[in-house]
């Protein structure tokens, strides 16, 4: 972790460099593997399965009998947690939900917005050396409330071929059912385009490393919907001296073990705090089963030494993390002040974890500083908004007047002429 103490303000957007913000090189790859799929359809799916996961499978489709199998083998202890961590996830979201209200503008003209779920859409669960069957719970969930009539669910298989069964107990417990061992470009290019098996999805959701997010953002171009840009997992820390070492020490690993390619930022106050958490991480990475993977995304990380909570403020409003912790004396107050990141985790006893499982919070969220301009995954995600308008004859005498004037500063007489018929 390289430590800034007291950096000058024209220097933070070097220091908070992302290590995998250009995703250009990886698109050569992406086309080629695009325009494959889009060609041989399964052939291409099982070919690029074989080469990229190392394993060969004839049909990647998983059949009830799996997903009843894996049911039944799960440990009912980790069923017990699933089931927990769906309950609050799903009270969060139906939380969500919007009543529907009908506006008068003005005498004899009403509108109204109506949400309409996305009929098919395709989720992607990361499935490689840490098979995510939370972010199955995460997505299939608002999927569900949202009314979305169909969900397709790829995962990448394990060396055997095989899916670990949380995935697929996750996805029973979301009533999903069409489920298919593919990972990668692949998968994103099979639920996008099609195939002679999978059926094209009309969006796109879920989280990945550097390659799905190049392949999601090649197919946004012209062909499938997507959640939105979504890359390496990142969190950022605020502390001041009442923060705990041994809690923030924790925080940063339990986004450094994400991937070699995830970063961690902390930025303090308090000197005495980077020293403290740097040697509790240390003893802390030892006794990970991931700590390689750890100490490299801690190559790509940050300890940032400030002069107060005002220059926090703004260097965390400029990061836009994806995760924050505010460990800070009067952390609530802090949080008001936030206005760029995917999820904020307030006080010392809020780990990034509870957000990441159980909480109820969505762990799909932006990165790489798109919580600019980007939210987290949220029922809405799974909706589209229509608009209606309803103008009875009374509201169109009242009404069009205005329509012709504005229609005509315009010059378009069409659209006058429309109101025009009506009023006469």
């Amino acid at each position: 972790m390289k430590i800034y103490r007291y950096p000058l303000f024209n220097s933070w957007p070097a220091i908070l460099r992302r290590p995998s913000a250009d995703y250009s090189e990886k698109l050569d790859t992406v086309r080629e593997v695009m325009s494959k799929i889009r060609e041989d359809g399964d052939a291409a799916i099982r070919e690029y399965t074989k080469q990229f996961d190392k394993v060969d499978i004839a049909d990647s489709q998983v059949t009830a009998d799996e997903i009843e199998k894996a049911v039944r083998s799960l440990d009912p202890g980790l069923k017990h947690a699933i089931n927990i961590a769906a309950q609050n996830i799903d009270k969060f979201h139906v939380a969500q939900k919007i009543p529907h209200r009908v506006v008068e503008t003005m005498p004899g003209v009403k509108c109204w917005q109506k949400s309409v779920a996305i009929e098919r859409v395709g989720l992607y669960i990361p499935g490689g050396s840490a098979p995510l069957f939370s972010t199955v719970l995460m997505l299939g969930i608002p999927a569900m409330i949202a009314g979305c009539r169909e969900v397709v669910l790829c995962t990448p298989p394990g060396k055997e071929g095989k899916i670990t069964p949380a995935i697929l107990y996750a996805a029973s417990v979301c009533h999903i059912t069409e489920i298919y061992k593919i990972g990668g470009i692949q998968a994103i290019g099979a639920m996008a385009y099609g195939t002679e098996t999978i059926r094209k999805v009309d969006k796109l959701f879920g989280p990945g490393n550097s390659w799905v997010t190049a392949a999601k953002q090649f197919v946004a171009m012209a062909d499938c919907a997507i959640d939105m840009p979504a890359g390496p997992s990142e969190v950022a820390v605020m502390a001041d001296l009442t923060a705990n070492p041994e809690f923030v020490a924790a925080d940063l690993l339990s986004q450094a073990e994400h991937g070699p390619d995830s970063q961690v930022i902390l930025v303090t106050t308090d000197e005495q705090l980077i020293n403290d958490v740097i040697t509790v991480m240390g003893t802390q990475l030892k006794a990970l089963p991931r700590s390689a993977t750890a100490s490299k995304a801690l190559e790509n990380s940050r300890a940032i030494l400030l002069n107060d909570m005002e220059e926090m403020v703004s260097l965390i409003n400029l990061y836009a993390p994806e995760h924050l912790i505010i460990a800070t004396r009067d952390a609530d107050l802090v949080a008001d002040r936030i206005s760029n990141a995917g999820s904020v985790f307030i006080g010392n006893y809020s780990p990034e974890s509870a957000g990441d499982y159980a909480s109820g919070t969505n762990h799909t969220l932006p990165t790489n500083g798109w919580a600019k301009s980007f939210s987290g995954i949220g029922l809405d995600s799974f909706c589209k908004k229509i608009t209606f308008q309803e103008i009875t004859r009374a509201g169109i005498m009242v009404l069009g007047p205005v329509i012709e004037q504005l229609a005509e500063a315009e010059q378009l007489f069409a659209h006058k002429n429309a109101a025009t018929l009506r009023m006469k």
